[in-house]
């Protein structure tokens, strides 16, 4: 099962993914989880991403998957990602449909 932490306030859900790479051998069951979370939370989602290190498609298409899940009115922020992975949601042109958040940019 895919490590993630959920914190929830009473405006946002926090979901810190402690793994360090979203790729096929987790995919599946990462997506899973993620939706379940989201889903019953019912709330704008920032997903905590600073550990991951490796993603390939199909971790792309699991995070496809959950944004899709969610109503579009909630906004979903990939938060600290590091640059393989930011550059994986560049070179898919992901990053028109993911709000997404650097490692290096300075926390609200």
């Amino acid at each position: 099962m895919p490590k993630l932490i959920v914190n929830e306030t009473e405006a946002q859900l926090t979901v810190t993914v402690e793994e360090s790479r979203i790729d096929a051998a987790i995919a599946t069951r990462f997506k899973d989880r993620l939706r379940e979370i989201v889903l019953r939370g019912r709330k704008p989602v920032r997903l905590d991403m600073r550990r991951v290190d490796f993603m390939d498609s199909s971790g792309l298409g699991a995070m496809i998957a959950v944004r899709k899940a969610l109503p579009e009115a909630l906004p979903l922020v990939l938060d600290g990602l590091t640059p393989n992975v930011e550059r994986v949601f560049r070179l898919t042109r992901m990053d028109s449909v993911f709000e997404i958040r650097p490692a290096n940019t300075p926390q609200e």
